[in-house]
């Protein structure tokens, strides 16, 4: 007796799992094949436009991928599909279009946790922590046991101000997951704010991995390790190398240590600081320098110190080489707290390109006005923190009329907006276009009486060369600054102006306009009687 061909519906039934199976095995061509003979027989099958839109985000094709969920999401709306569009719109960076894309989502499904998670990542990348905050309490509602959920609310109550709470919420995590990389880099940060470098900087070691990244979340993997791989090398993690004689004595070991740089300029020139004492146990330190540091830290540090070798960053060859050592472990490997960070001043402009621009400065009026360098921006305007961080040009308008300094512009910036105009830059003398790199910067900055910057790379320099820096500090900012503290272990020079509450930089300038006009009394009586 001969079985029953299946009806059309069954049929297409069929062809969908049969697609399906073939997708989640990785599979993609066979995938799309199946998934086109379903749309054959059912133009409308709303599951495999959905399928479909799944199988091009497999392929990085993200403009298909979004035609695909979009058509899936006006044939039959699911929930699903929602949480999708978000991963799709995430992975575009376009973070807007993801957060109306979850709250869209969440009209049709209030209690999907993939929404309400997608929302509040998109609340936070948005600068609304208070937000964001009450979207993970009511995402842990729904499933109190939600790890990453835990581990991004431990972040956002940290960009609250609430350091007791945020290690709370991410020690919980860690006790649900100890291999949890997301929540222990994100307790390293909270802990280190707080001073607790002992306990902190292991945590920290999990750098390379952060939950409050959208890119991360949206691929649902983490970044890797920030040991570079490539190298090959073993990592050295503190351990002491020294051999002993055969009298006895101790001599230094003939092991050679590569150092790789790790996220921005201003955490190379921080931590730049441990490279000399390496050499206590090691013969040579090299270090994979990005190249607009390059000339700088030649003379600053290889002058000095010939046995630090600054390399090309690039496919470095490592074969003359024992150990490598991320940059950002060094304080973990010397079990720095923050009564022993090595805070001398280690960093100095070359002195023909200090006096080239001293002669620059000789030639203009008023030679005794006191010299002010200013940063107002970030230089990179797709770092989320950098609205934050950041001020606007007509921000700081007010502090650059005051005529008791000489002011000088430190910045540079890819963001047309964050620019001084002809009215804000009136008083603001800028000659950045003629400087190439942080060598230039710091000859710029040794003739300079204060440098007044937000948290951004030329802060970190100016006080690595013992200038005095007044940071204008974002509320509950880097953990590097601490918390309710004006001054820094890190850098002697240094004198912290923090916002009282997020976003208040009107109150920081205010109490930096006073402390000018304290500082340099006589010079701003000179120009208010030449006014």
């Amino acid at each position: 007796m001969s079985s029953q061909p299946p009806s059309p519906s069954e049929a297409i039934a069929i062809c969908f799992s049969e697609a399906e199976t073939a997708r989640r095995a990785g599979d993609i061509e066979q995938a799309r094949r199946g998934f086109d003979r379903v749309l054959a027989q059912h133009p409308v099958h709303a599951g495999a436009m959905h399928a479909l839109g799944l199988v091009a985000l497999m392929s990085d094709q993200l403009e298909s991928a979004q035609q695909w969920v979009v058509r899936a999401i006006a044939t039959q709306a699911e929930a699903a599909f929602y949480g999708t569009l978000c991963v799709i719109q995430i992975k575009q960076r376009a973070y807007a279009n993801a957060l109306q894309t979850a709250q869209r989502g969440l009209v049709l499904a209030p209690d999907s946790t993939v929404l309400h998670y997608y929302q509040a990542l998109m609340l936070h990348m948005h600068g609304r922590p208070d937000e964001a905050a009450h979207a993970y309490f009511r995402l842990l509602e729904l499933q109190p046991d939600h790890s990453q959920a835990l581990a991004n609310l431990g972040a956002v109550l940290n960009d609250l101000g609430s350091l007791s709470e945020a290690e709370r919420y991410l020690r919980q995590v860690i006790d649900i997951e100890p291999s949890n990389r997301g929540a222990r880099a994100n307790l390293g940060r909270v802990l280190l704010a707080a001073g607790n470098y002992e306990e902190g900087w292991p945590y920290f070691e999990d750098r390379g991995a952060n939950f409050v990244d959208a890119d991360a979340d949206a691929d649902a993997h983490e970044r890797p390790s920030p040991v570079n791989p490539r190298l090959r090398l073993p990592e050295w993690r503190g351990e002491r190398l020294n051999t002993a004689t055969r009298g006895g004595s101790a001599s230094s070991s003939k092991k050679r240590l590569l150092v790789t740089p790790e996220q921005g300029y201003g955490d190379s020139l921080q931590f730049v600081r441990y490279l000399p004492l390496l050499l206590e146990q090691f013969s040579q330190v090299g270090y994979l320098c990005p190249q607009p540091l390059r000339r700088l830290y030649d003379e600053s540090l290889s002058m000095r110190w010939p046995g630090l070798v600054m390399l090309d960053d690039a496919d470095p060859d490592v074969s003359d080489w024992d150990y490598q050592c991320p940059l950002m472990s060094l304080p973990m490997a010397f079990g720095t707290r923050t009564d022993t960070i090595p805070a001398s001043t280690y960093l100095q402009a070359d002195a023909a390109r200090s006096a080239s621009w001293r002669t620059r400065f000789d030639s203009l009026p008023d030679p005794e006005l006191p010299r002010v360098g200013m940063v107002w921006a970030g230089g990179h305007s797709a770092l989320t923190e950098n609205t934050t961080r950041s001020l606007m040009p007509t921000q700081i308008a007010p502090l650059l009329a005051l005529h008791c300094v000489r002011w000088i512009s430190l910045q540079k910036t890819e963001d047309d907006t964050r620019r001084a105009d002809a009215n804000t830059g009136t008083r603001l003398i800028d000659w950045m276009d003629d400087v190439t790199d942080f060598a230039d910067t710091a000859a710029l900055i040794d003739n300079l009486d204060l440098v007044i910057a937000v948290d951004t790379a030329v802060a970190h320099l100016a006080a690595a060369m013992g200038k005095p820096v007044w940071l204008l500090n974002r509320f509950a900012g880097c953990w590097r600054w601490l918390r309710d503290r004006d001054d820094s272990p890190w850098y002697p020079s240094v004198r912290i102006f923090t916002q009282p509450q997020r976003g208040d930089w009107n109150d920081v300038l205010s109490r930096v306009a006073v402390a000018l006009q304290k500082q340099y009394p006589l010079y701003g009586a000179k120009a208010a009687r030449t006014v």
